[in-house]
């Protein structure tokens, strides 16, 4: 009986990295996917604000809508959010006294540099992020998500918001850059 147990125990053992590791291996593979579709998000969000002339920044669709500028750097206030503050576990900026990811007089050009140092952030952020805690559950706005929703969240969220920017341009009469595959 004794050699059995001894025989169980040993066996789990040796078994026990066979299945993790395939679990370990897609949590890997997501967070590299993810990686490339957010470089190829931020290179055609960096496109679509080059392209809009800097005049037509503060365009609104309506009266009640985020502009132009705004829709560009609520982009970057959400990636900073979900990535540092969520899924980090750093303290949120305060929206009414922070000013580094609002429009708040920047030039386009400002605006830009922002918003590619923020993505450059956060894609370093999630580079770093232990996949094993991709699995990790937080409350978001009253519901509770694995780190792996808040990432894809994320991801819905800047693309939401790119839409917008990309409907702005249209409305603006110019042609939006072509879309890019993956991202």
């Amino acid at each position: 009986m004794r050699k059995i147990k001894y025989l169980l125990i040993l066996t789990s053992i040796m078994l026990l990295p066979s299945f993790s590791q395939p679990i370990f291996a897609q949590e890997n593979d997501f967070i590299k996917e993810y990686l490339e579709r957010l470089e190829k998000s931020k290179e055609y969000l960096i496109l679509v604000a080059e392209i809009m002339p800097e005049d037509k920044y503060e365009f609104k669709a309506t009266a009640e809508s985020m502009s132009f500028s705004e829709n560009l750097m609520h982009i970057g206030w959400a990636m900073d959010w979900h990535s540092q503050s969520l899924m980090g576990g750093r303290e949120a900026r305060d929206w009414n006294t922070d000013t580094e990811l609002k429009v708040d007089n920047k030039s386009k050009k400002e605006m830009i540099a922002k918003i590619s140092e923020t993505f450059d952030k956060t894609i370093e952020f999630i580079s770093s992020f232990d996949p094993m805690r991709l699995e990790e559950r937080l409350d978001y706005f009253g519901a509770d998500r694995t780190k792996r929703q808040i990432l894809l969240l994320l991801a819905d969220h800047i693309t939401h918001h790119r839409g917008q920017m990309l409907v702005y341009m249209r409305l603006n009469g110019l042609k939006p850059p072509r879309y890019v595959l993956y991202q």
